[in-house]
């Protein structure tokens, strides 16, 4: 979204749904997925980024031969990687690192049952143009698209049982983004990490290798970075709230189903709201009824104290009588919000989880109205997943989430810092292990550059680097 608050409408600034959602390949043309070995194990990544001022989290990838880093933004809402490519490159936007060079003979052919699989969810009407290579073509409802093709090159990752593996995965190389003012100014990320549920996720594909199984999850620092896994030796044995996963209608996207909200433990009254977890979206999204109702009950709590301004960062801002530096200054002013699923699961969500502190010192809403892209269901985002575990168990079909900080791991681990989940899992053995070539634990460049087109809520272009926008954090994709 536009940064200036009189530029905050509904929908201007916004990049639409995507026409059709990433699917699963078809019945009979994936390659039946291998059960891992019991050595199988997980992998582990440190995370850069925040919810503000950067607008999202994202992890170095070290990909190709010799292994070259990239920055790649985390999006369980979505299913295919891509990298910024030097094909030649048509279209493309100033990003971290050198564009990713590929080879001839890295294209995926057209007959590759990835390609099949990706022809038939998010780029159904691109055909390939020969034999030789797959094309993609993803279109949005704004007109906005990638344009590549699907190449195969081998990924660095560090896995916990110390040993270090290079599978070879097929990704997208964009060479072709038609979205905002390409090239207008640098972006903090290389491409996307697509994590979602199809066959063409990464993590997809290194179930189908037998190289981890096909969980993954994350930890969201609120004071920044966190951590990444594929696979379940990470997963905790107990405490951890389990959902199970329903098929959105929206699509194939980690959906726990529908949730009762209350504000403060006391019901809304609204009607129950299916719910999506999107770690590509940054803010939270609330379908309009319970939007209204969430928004009604916040402001009849609040003192006199805070007055209501505007502020470019978000729509719906307070100021108290001296400038905020944390949302601790104004915790004791807001009630916490519960969604509650099926079979009285709970998940809390304090005013850290839904509220930040602007650079101006007021105090912003980070739950948003989703009705502004006609949305009918509601997505937790990255703001509300904020110090807390949050488990895609593919292989169970569930959802879980424990809380906990999600900073850095112990001192004696390289270049992070305590946080008790990590403490929890070095007592049992779980040492984190990471990838020596990481330039996350020591490059925080994305604090200070601002991401480009920054999606806030799912489905949407997931395009990080592509936008230009003075307010990363206001910014969707």
């Amino acid at each position: 979204m536009a940064a200036a608050a009189a530029r905050w409408a509904p929908v201007v600034g916004l990049l639409g749904l995507l026409l059709l959602p990433f699917a699963p390949a078809p019945a009979g043309a994936a390659t039946p997925a291998r059960s891992p070995p019991s050595s199988a194990s997980s992998a582990v990544f440190l995370l850069s980024g925040d919810v503000y001022p950067t607008g999202h989290y994202y992890v170095t990838m070290n990909i190709g031969d010799p292994a070259k880093p990239y920055f790649l933004d985390v999006d369980t809402g979505s299913d295919l990687t891509w990298l910024q490519c030097d094909a030649p490159c048509q279209s493309c936007n100033k990003v971290p690192h050198p564009l990713y060079r590929p080879t001839k003979n890295k294209l995926v052919p057209c007959a590759n049952s990835i390609c099949t699989a990706l022809h038939s969810g998010s780029s159904p009407n691109k055909k390939c143009t020969t034999q030789q290579q797959c094309d993609y073509q993803i279109k949005y409802t704004d007109k906005a698209s990638s344009l590549g093709v699907l190449v195969m090159d081998s990924f660095s990752l560090p896995l916990r049982n110390k040993s270090n593996v290079r599978p070879s995965l097929s990704f997208g190389c964009g060479y072709d983004q038609q979205v905002g003012k390409n090239g207008a100014a640098p972006a903090t990320t290389d491409g996307l990490l697509g994590l979602g549920r199809g066959s063409v996720s990464l993590l997809s594909q290194l179930k189908q290798q037998g190289i981890t199984k096909n969980v993954l999850g994350h930890c969201l620092s609120t004071s920044g970075g966190g951590f990444l896994f594929f696979g379940d030796d990470m997963v905790p044995t107990s405490r951890v709230t389990w959902v199970s996963m329903v098929r959105s209608t929206s699509g194939n996207y980690y959906s726990p189903g529908s949730a009762t909200l209350y504000f403060d433990r006391r019901s809304l009254s609204t009607k129950p709201m299916e719910v999506v977890f999107d770690s590509g979206s940054t803010y939270t999204y609330f379908s309009a009824q319970p939007y209204q109702a969430t928004i009604s009950a916040i402001k009849g709590s609040l003192s006199k104290s805070l007055k209501q301004v505007s502020d470019p960062s978000l729509p719906l801002c307070w100021k108290g009588q001296k400038a905020f530096k944390s949302v601790s200054d104004v915790k004791k002013d807001f009630k916490s919000l519960q969604f509650i699923f099926g079979k009285n699961a709970v998940m809390d969500i304090p005013p850290e989880n839904y509220l930040i502190i602007t650079k101006n010192g007021n105090v912003c809403l980070g739950i948003l109205d989703g009705s502004a892209a006609k949305l009918s269901f509601s997505i937790i985002g990255d703001i509300t997943m904020q110090d807390q575990m949050v488990i895609y168990d593919n292989e169970k079909a569930q959802l879980g989430w424990i809380r906990g900080s999600c900073s850095r791991s112990p001192k004696g681990q390289r270049g992070v810092r305590h946080s008790r989940f990590a403490s929890l899992l070095l007592a049992a053995g779980i040492p984190l292990v990471l990838d020596s070539d990481s330039s996350c634990a020591s490059g925080r460049k994305g604090a200070a550059a601002r991401i480009d087109g920054r999606r806030q809520f799912p489905f949407l272009i997931h395009l990080a680097s592509m936008l230009d926008s003075p307010n990363p954090g206001t910014t969707n994709n």
